[in-house]
């Protein structure tokens, strides 16, 4: 074995598998970190993405990155060591309701873990999947080269991914090389509308196609002007899996729409895509929290009251350091309008997987 083999955290998450068939061609073997009660699922996509002989090219190891040493014996951890010379790092708890002790082991402690272990490697690249949201509730313009602002959060998804992002940044000024990933609300393949998560817009879609005809939503104060910022997960990937070779180490590239629908033009195209119409019904945030938090209205509409921050978020976000990374290879975010709907429609005939880890 050669120490360019490539490590993955993340797999067999959404974006993790996604990526690892694009691995799978360009180096000798990649390494897969799985937790043991996704052993199974992690053999079978393996066999869906690679092929039966899978095992030629992919290599699963039961671990954690929440323990010390991901939870590798020494063995396995000791030959990982000499073999493996780039880390992709996608696992993470993406789930805007989690608590914070859950948040802070996966998110915070296990970004620290997996850089002791990339530091061991001596990789050359390290690859780390963060989040736009790292913004927080950032009142204005949020770009590529900021990240401590004096901001807010949201929730504890945002405050630990923002603390894992700085663990990274500061090993990248002692010239570790690692490169940020900052990605927006992703949403399905905008060819396809393949999705296995059904969250972000996705709440105000499936209450709209219950609610045939006329559907009612919360309208909050400055909704007409909120940008939410949805990429297609197929650009996502496509962006990580050049930018992994042709970006630089060091950089942070926002992978974000640089032209995002605001919630009203969302909204309209989600309607025109259902046949509904929506009725705006005026509240303010506070109010429609406490009503979507009894169990009543979570059972009949289906939405977390945790998303309505999202509604009124005073973010805006720019990449002007991806586009002149991405410049020339033919990779850019196409407009929501343009796949919405094959959103609509692979949601209204699909059903999610359960998987809170991507």
């Amino acid at each position: 074995m050669t120490a360019s083999e490539v490590f993955v955290t993340g797999f067999p998450g959404f974006l993790g598998a996604s990526l690892l068939e694009r691995l799978v061609t360009r180096t000798e073997t990649v390494h897969c970190l799985v937790q043991p009660k996704y052993r199974a699922a992690a053999e079978a996509r393996a066999a869906e993405l690679v092929g039966d002989d899978w095992g030629a090219d992919v290599r699963l190891y039961d671990g954690d990155i929440t323990e010390q040493g991901l939870g590798l014996d020494a063995a396995d951890r000791s030959a990982l060591h000499a073999a493996v010379g780039e880390v992709f790092h996608l696992a993470a708890v993406y789930d805007l309701g989690v608590s914070r002790a859950v948040a802070e082991a996966v998110n915070v402690d296990g970004t620290r873990h997996v850089l002791e272990f990339a530091t061991a490697c001596a990789v050359e690249r390290f690859q780390y999947v963060s989040t736009c949201y790292v913004s927080g509730r950032y009142d204005g313009v949020f770009t590529e080269s900021d990240l401590d602002v004096g901001q807010s959060f949201n929730n504890h998804y945002e405050a630990t991914k923002f603390e894992a992002e700085r663990l990274v940044q500061a090993r990248m000024e002692e010239e570790f090389p690692a490169t940020v990933y900052r990605p927006a609300i992703v949403v399905g393949h905008s060819e396809t509308g393949e999705t296995e998560k059904y969250d972000g817009p996705y709440y105000v879609l499936r209450w709209l196609q219950r609610c045939p005809g006329v559907a009612p939503l919360p309208w909050f104060p400055g909704a007409d002007v909120t940008e939410l910022n949805v990429v297609p997960w197929d650009f996502v990937v496509e962006a990580i899996d050049y930018l992994s070779q042709h970006g630089e180490p060091g950089a942070v590239y926002q992978l974000c729409d640089p032209n995002p629908p605001t919630i009203p033009e969302l909204t309209r195209l989600f309607a025109e895509a259902t046949n509904t119409r929506v009725l705006p019904v005026p509240a303010t945030p506070g109010v429609g929290k406490r009503l979507l938090g009894t169990r009543a209205a979570r059972s009949v509409t289906g939405i977390p009251p945790e998303t309505l921050d999202y509604f009124t978020l005073p973010t805006r976000y720019v990449n002007p350091a991806t586009r002149r990374a991405l410049a020339g290879s033919g990779i850019r975010c196409p407009p929501f309008a343009s796949y919405v709907d094959v959103l609509v429609e692979y949601a209204r005939t699909h059903e999610a997987r359960s998987d809170a880890m991507t």
